[in-house]
């Protein structure tokens, strides 16, 4: 599941992602890239993951497309979460993006969100 989070404002995007994401979570942020890109900016990305499962495979397909579409959409991402998946997301995300992407535990939960919005 994929929440919205309430700073999610201006060109930031920002998320809580728990179990699987399925493709209708991918889809929810469809709109919100739209809206920055169409205004001019790029996309600042806030992915906190708790309790996170990964994709289900219609879930990953659909944010494989989304970020080769808006590969150069990105600024910046920050990716907070499990130690678990640091590795695996960095490496998943750079063929996509050349955005500056950086990855903080989950203590680091305002250190993040002070840094996505610099």
């Amino acid at each position: 599941m994929l929440q919205i989070m309430g700073f999610t404002k201006n060109n930031i995007i920002a998320t809580r992602a728990e179990d699987n994401l399925t493709e209708k979570d991918i889809q929810k942020i469809h709109p919100l890239i739209h809206n920055i890109v169409n205004r001019g900016q790029k996309v600042r990305w806030y992915f906190e993951m708790e309790n996170f499962s990964g994709w289900n495979i219609k879930g990953l397909w659909e944010d494989i497309k989304m970020d080769l579409s808006h590969a150069e959409n990105y600024e910046k991402i920050a990716m907070v979460g499990e130690k678990k998946w640091q590795n695996w997301i960095r490496q998943f995300m750079k063929p996509f993006t050349s955005a500056e992407i950086r990855y903080f535990d989950l203590e680091e939960k305002d250190e993040a969100k002070e840094w996505i919005s610099q």
